[in-house]
């Protein structure tokens, strides 16, 4: 019987874990030094802002693990021997495995600021940074103010987490506008209104120089590229994350920024594989990045990988991009591709949308000149991915996706409905006349 040894009990790995399971009787265990069982990652801001305990992020019972034969080790695995196919651990114990799988996802980055190893300076990644978090800021007492480093999607979370206890937060962003890199210019202006207006100081164009300790080795303010000093308790290190593997460095296993691997999600080294975000394709599927560093994608690479492992070999095929988030309490989706000025294609072309006084807009991609659909985002509204995949598939155009727009929106009962205001908007940038037709539940179905 092979034994499968999975190092990471992150999304991927556990998804991985649970489809072996379910197709074979084969021998699996679980390395993590983080936490015993496995946690929804993206829920951790919720237990610092007391929506839930930290067990409520689990979402399988303890007992899951033994009842579905799933061994769970709570180690730090400190070399990987391939040769011998053994894992050599902190505590000095080892493990041998038949099939190893590499998912240790991602780590802070660090670019070498003076300061950034001081008490009081962390990440937002793992649940030890969550219990940091905890004991470096409980309170606007202890903490008078913090300084967020880094404009993506864990930065304004921890800006959020952190207003929930009325501290004080000032955020540092390098780029002009918020996110400017991945969203088109009307949508990160919006943000950058909407983090202003929940009374968070953000600084754009603003770079970290350096942080001053005090005389406790304790972080006590930072000075930006500005010439501003910033007194502070806390600063928090989002910008951006970087694949974790530090450990296989001699290891013979082929390394670039992350795990390199191929569609099917090998290595150069015979029976060692990798998947979330600490993989990294040769080269990027269409335009997807070579590392994708998404909850979803971790989750697809878990489910294809664990069909190879057991006899059924399936490349890695995550089909059209989507993806969500939130910015505060606006909610986000991406369906396709919608590109930032900064990287818009030629041929792509932008219809863009937004409420008059609410934070809720839509902005549609196509190409110019055949018009064919090319994704959306959209903000406060909320849509149906299998419409958005179907429409993608079949090639559709701008006006097929304006004149059945009825269709996609998820909303519940009793939220108000934009479509006619998002058409009658089209119509009059591109001269058109659509008319949208009526929600219908039977074209719904027919694509759910």
């Amino acid at each position: 019987m092979d034994h499968i040894v999975i190092i990471g009990n992150g999304i991927s790995g556990v998804t991985l874990a649970r489809h072996i399971r379910k197709l074979s009787d084969k021998k699996i265990t679980i390395i993590s030094a983080e936490s015993d069982y496995f946690f929804s990652r993206t829920a951790l801001m919720y237990v610092y802002m007391g929506h839930m305990k930290f067990e409520h992020t689990q979402p399988y019972e303890n007992w899951f693990w033994k009842k579905n034969s799933i061994d769970l080790v709570n180690g730090f695995v400190e070399k990987v021997e391939t040769d011998a196919k053994k894992l050599v651990l902190k505590d000095g114990s080892s493990i041998s495995y038949d099939k190893l799988v590499i998912a240790t996802g991602s780590k802070p980055n660090k670019f070498g600021w003076s300061g950034q190893d001081l008490n009081g300076v962390q990440g937002l990644y793992s649940k030890q940074d969550l219990e940091l978090l905890e004991k470096n800021a409980p309170n606007n007492k202890v903490c008078n103010r913090a300084v967020i480093v880094g404009g993506g999607l864990i930065g304004i979370e921890m800006a959020e987490m952190l207003r929930s206890r009325e501290i004080p937060v000032t955020f540092l962003v390098r780029e002009k506008s918020f996110w400017n890199g991945v969203l088109p210019a009307g949508e990160s202006a919006m943000i950058n209104e909407h983090i202003l207006e929940h009374h968070i100081d953000l600084q754009l164009d603003t770079n970290l120089e350096k942080i001053i300790s005090d005389d406790n080795g304790r972080a006590k303010a930072v000075v930006t590229d500005k010439g501003e000093t910033i007194e502070c308790n806390v600063v928090g290190l989002t910008a951006g994350v970087t694949p974790n593997i530090d450990f296989l460095k001699d290891s013979g296993i082929e390394l670039g920024r992350g795990v390199k691997v191929n569609r099917f999600l090998e290595t150069n080294v015979k029976d060692v594989f990798a998947i979330g975000d600490c993989a990294e394709q040769h080269e990027g599927i269409g335009s997807r990045r070579p590392i994708e560093a998404v909850w979803y994608t971790g989750r697809m690479m878990g489910e294809a990988l664990a069909q190879t492992l057991c006899n059924k070999p399936r490349k890695y095929a995550p089909g059209h991009w989507f993806n969500s988030a939130k910015f505060l309490d606006v909610e986000y989706q991406t369906y396709g591709w919608v590109f930032s000025e900064r990287s818009k294609k030629d041929n792509e072309q932008h219809f863009h949308w937004r409420h008059p006084s609410e934070k809720i807009c839509i902005t549609v991609a196509f190409d110019k000149d055949n018009h064919q659909f090319l994704g959306l985002n959209t903000f406060g509204i909320r849509m149906r991915h299998e419409i958005f995949d179907q429409w993608l598939t079949e090639n559709r155009d701008i006006d097929h996706v304006m004149t059945y727009l009825r269709d996609a929106n998820f909303d519940p009962e009793f939220y108000k409905l934009y479509e006619e205001e998002i058409v009658a908007k089209y119509n009059a940038d591109f001269n058109k006349n659509i008319i949208p037709k009526k929600k219908s539940w039977k074209r719904i179905f027919s694509i759910a």
